[in-house]
């Protein structure tokens, strides 16, 4: 959720609408349902207040720190910098690297994850990383 709420708080900072960061979430719920059943999760915990309810608060309260994060970078901003004014931890930085790996020794496709992964870790421009989730290929979202 936390590196989910970077990408999303990129969204706001670039600029970009609701609908954009509504997508965004939707798709991050089934990234993150990917990892969690890939590492024995039940389904339809995804669906309740630990899944669905936590990745709302966290990409749209006002009070999130990995938020406060994504919008940052999205404004342009480095993370040494983001990191050195907010004064406490954002869990989802050193997530993101932690997740990008899990997910490639799984074999689970991560794609906003592995973008937040590039912007954090790699310098890629937060505008690029959007960019790109964006025109990916259409693809089922559920498994059946």
């Amino acid at each position: 959720k936390n590196v989910i709420a970077i990408a999303a708080g990129a969204i706001d900072g670039l600029g970009f609408g609701l609908n954009t960061r509504a997508a965004l979430m939707t798709r991050g719920l089934a990234e993150i349902g990917r990892l969690a059943i890939a590492k024995g999760a039940k389904p339809a915990t995804m669906s309740g207040l630990a899944g669905m309810g936590d990745l709302v608060l966290t990409c749209t309260g006002n009070l999130s720190r990995n938020r406060t994060v994504g919008v940052a970078l999205g404004e342009g901003r480095t993370l040494a910098e983001i990191l050195a004014q907010l004064g406490q931890v954002a869990e989802g930085v050193k997530t993101t690297k932690s997740a990008h790996r899990l997910g490639l020794k799984l074999g689970v496709e991560m794609p906003i994850t592995d973008e937040v992964y590039k912007v954090i870790y790699e310098d890629k421009p937060a505008r690029q990383a959007l960019l790109d989730l964006m025109t990916r290929p259409l693809k089922q979202e559920h498994h059946e």
